[in-house]
């Protein structure tokens, strides 16, 4: 979807349309959930600070979330995507992946159902959408964003080396801000660089991600559309009104844990990962993972893992932070896993 959570809220208040628009609560250190295409032209984008926002756009329109319409339009969108093919991969409440090598209309074209199903998105929720289609995930999510807002890129088998011979690294999905720079390092630049290097290169410097590299260089991607997707993740985060030192932080990391734990229950979860993130006031973000073979049986085995965590970190006491987070993960259901001590 096109900026999907601005365009729902744009949808219901067209004088807003050609202003400068993003979706954020009012919190003091609260940062842009979405960000209109006007918005976007003056550099303001998802995960920005209001704070910088308001300096690159004094006039920009903030408008408070409203997750629960965003969740129903997400619901009408996926019922059109399962009229057409029951293998879909749900990314977020905007995007998926869509396997329609056999598809419910018998249509012999991916990009007409890509088309037809655009088509349906817009006449039912006044919503445009954005579609790639490609032989595999990582060309198609590729071709998702490339000629959005309200666009289609196609990229046919016999397009696709001509296609990523050109592409810049930055392009692949999971390649961040550090890969960038190691891969910039290595003189690397597009995905036609790196089919010149070996893949042993590859995995000496990056590891098990250096043979994934090695494939998306060749254009490769053998990852089936899941149907069923594991949530990964349960996280609880909390952002300050000021900046707090770690020994400051304290009060706040019971109630995080709780929320977690409470979160585990209600679904009926066991969680063997613990992670913590610690946001710097430069937005520098600091984080630990540790994982056991056995599930946490309670919340104060959670709470020691995080002690644990936080002490294995050595984080000078005059740092300050704005944000502090709880996770857990390598999560399965209760009644699958015995329930052993962690200690």
């Amino acid at each position: 979807m096109d900026a999907f959570f601005a365009s729902v809220e744009l949808r219901d208040r067209p004088d807003l349309q050609h202003l400068p628009v993003v979706i954020s609560s009012h919190h003091p250190r609260a940062v842009i959930a979405a960000a209109s295409y006007p918005a976007r032209q003056f550099g303001l984008r998802s995960a920005m600070s209001m704070t910088q926002a308001r300096k690159l756009c004094p006039q920009v329109v903030v408008i408070e979330p409203n997750f629960n319409q965003y969740r129903e339009v997400s619901v009408q969108i996926h019922q059109i995507f399962q009229c057409y093919t029951p293998l879909i991969e749900p990314l977020s409440l905007d995007e998926a992946y869509l396997d329609v090598t056999e598809n419910l209309y018998g249509l012999s074209s991916a990009t007409e159902v890509a088309q037809r199903i655009r088509t349906e998105i817009f006449q039912k929720t006044g919503l445009t959408a954005s579609a790639g289609v490609a032989p595999n995930k990582f060309l198609a999510k590729i071709a998702s964003d490339w000629n959005k807002p309200d666009g289609l890129c196609v990229i046919k088998p016999n397009q696709v080396q001509s296609f990523i011979q050109h592409l810049a690294l930055k392009k692949i999905p999971g390649v961040g801000k550090v890969t960038q720079e190691k891969l910039r390092q290595l003189h690397l630049e597009t995905l036609g660089d790196l089919q010149k290097i070996e893949e042993s290169t590859l995995t000496h410097h990056f590891g098990k991600y250096g043979h994934q590299l090695f494939l998306y260089a060749q254009g490769i991607d053998e990852r089936p559309v899941q149907v069923e997707r594991e949530r990964q993740q349960i996280s609880k985060e909390t952002t300050f009104d000021d900046d707090f030192t770690l020994q400051q932080c304290q009060p706040y990391w019971a109630k995080l844990t709780a929320q977690v734990w409470e979160s585990l229950n209600k679904k009926q979860l066991m969680a063997r990962g613990v992670t913590v993130k610690l946001k710097l006031k430069n937005f520098q973000v600091l984080q630990h993972s540790k994982s056991f073979k056995t599930p946490l049986n309670n919340l104060a085995e959670l709470t020691q893992v995080l002690d644990l965590l936080l002490s294995e970190m050595y984080i000078p006491a005059e740092y300050q932070f704005r944000l502090i987070g709880v996770g857990v993960y390598q999560l399965n259901p209760a009644n699958d896993l015995p329930q052993l001590s962690l200690w």
